[in-house]
């Protein structure tokens, strides 16, 4: 296993998730892995959630420890290894996306990003070019353990990061998290254009309801250096 590169707590994952057609997926599967499919279907995920306490090889970066991300994913798998994809990852602090990209090539950009997290909501909302866009979801009750097999496992429990190199390979990176207790939400939803973040194709794929939701709660997090593979 290669050493830590970041560890933090991941709280409050707010999931929206989306049946879409593999066409719109298969030019973006790295090479060596393959799209994981939740009954025979692709889905991507629309996921807010805050980073806290975050150390990059050990050290805190002040200014940079707590803060929110907004991503949208998919899911792949390499072998018996389940992993996401991400599309774009918006954070708001420029060094993170830096970082970010020289490390892993992961498609982060720069964008305000806030949440409010009180009794029954978990909500982001974030600018992007002069639009404004919110991800929302409305809880009851105290989170529940996730059912093994379950369409929640199978978004939530994912053991690896797959990223496309601008040469065309493929990193690999171990995230290590438990399973997380979640919610299942009585209301969610998302607003904005999404076409200025995603492009045509995708845009209209987020506006649309989402197929299910959940909200989950979240805990410590490990993630490793990156391999080729």
């Amino acid at each position: 296993m290669s050493p830590p590169f970041l560890t933090a707590r991941w709280e409050q994952l707010a999931l929206l998730n989306y049946s879409v057609e593999r066409a719109l997926l298969d030019p973006r599967v790295p090479r060596g892995t393959e799209l994981d499919l939740w009954n025979g279907v692709p889905y991507v995920s629309l996921v807010g959630f805050r980073f806290t306490g975050t150390r990059v090889r050990g050290i805190a970066i002040p200014w940079h420890r707590d803060f929110d991300e907004v991503n949208l994913r998919f899911y792949v798998r390499r072998g018996e290894k389940r992993g996401v994809v991400f599309i774009r990852e918006i954070v708001p602090r420029a060094a993170i996306a830096a970082v970010a990209r020289w490390t892993y090539n992961e498609p982060y950009v720069t964008a305000p990003v806030e949440h409010t997290i009180g009794p029954g909501l978990v909500a982001y909302r974030w600018r992007y070019r002069g639009r404004r866009f919110d991800l929302s979801a409305s809880i009851e009750g105290p989170p529940h353990e996730i059912e093994p097999g379950s369409e929640a496992e199978f978004m939530t429990h994912r053991g690896w990061g797959y990223t496309r190199q601008r040469d065309g390979g493929t990193l690999e990176y171990e995230v290590e998290h438990p399973h997380w207790r979640i919610w299942h939400p009585t209301r969610s939803s998302f607003r904005g254009d999404a076409s200025r973040l995603y492009g045509a194709d995708l845009g209209a794929v987020l506006a649309r309801e989402p197929d299910s939701s959940l909200v989950a709660e979240g805990s410590a997090v490990v993630v490793h250096a990156g391999a080729r593979v």
